[in-house]
């Protein structure tokens, strides 16, 4: 699934976050840690808008993805799935283990859950 095409959607989404990032720490009394995370959110998006003959960044930023990119964007992000649940498991066992509720992870572990029944159930009906 791609959003845009544009070369300047991940960097402004980039500094974006970056910018909500520094209103959030700088609420919560942190305002150096918001700066620094602003810089380095705006290096990362800049990566992305001057990285244009890296083949990799051309494919993260969608830039005439092929096929091939598109499978190497599947399983990467299956795999990124699988490694959050595994440690929202982890996590859960951890807290429950020290008699603590396990929350957030259970939380995080239902949404987890419920996200994939439901991918399922419309990756079933649509193909």
């Amino acid at each position: 699934m791609q959003i845009t095409k544009s070369k300047w959607y991940l960097p402004a989404l980039s500094v974006a976050l970056g910018v909500v990032m520094l209103i959030a720490l700088g609420i919560g009394g942190d305002l150096t840690s918001g700066v620094i995370s602003l810089g380095i959110m705006t290096a990362f998006g800049g990566v992305f808008l001057l990285g244009g003959r890296s083949e990799t960044i051309r494919g993260l930023r969608g830039d005439g993805s092929d096929e091939r990119f598109r499978q190497i964007d599947l399983h990467a992000t299956a795999f990124a799935g699988i490694v959050v649940i595994t440690a929202i498991i982890i996590a859960f066992l951890v807290e429950v283990a020290r008699g603590n509720s396990g929350a957030p992870f259970t939380w995080l572990g239902a949404i987890a859950g419920l996200a994939y029944l439901l991918a399922l159930v419309v990756f079933r009906i649509r193909g």
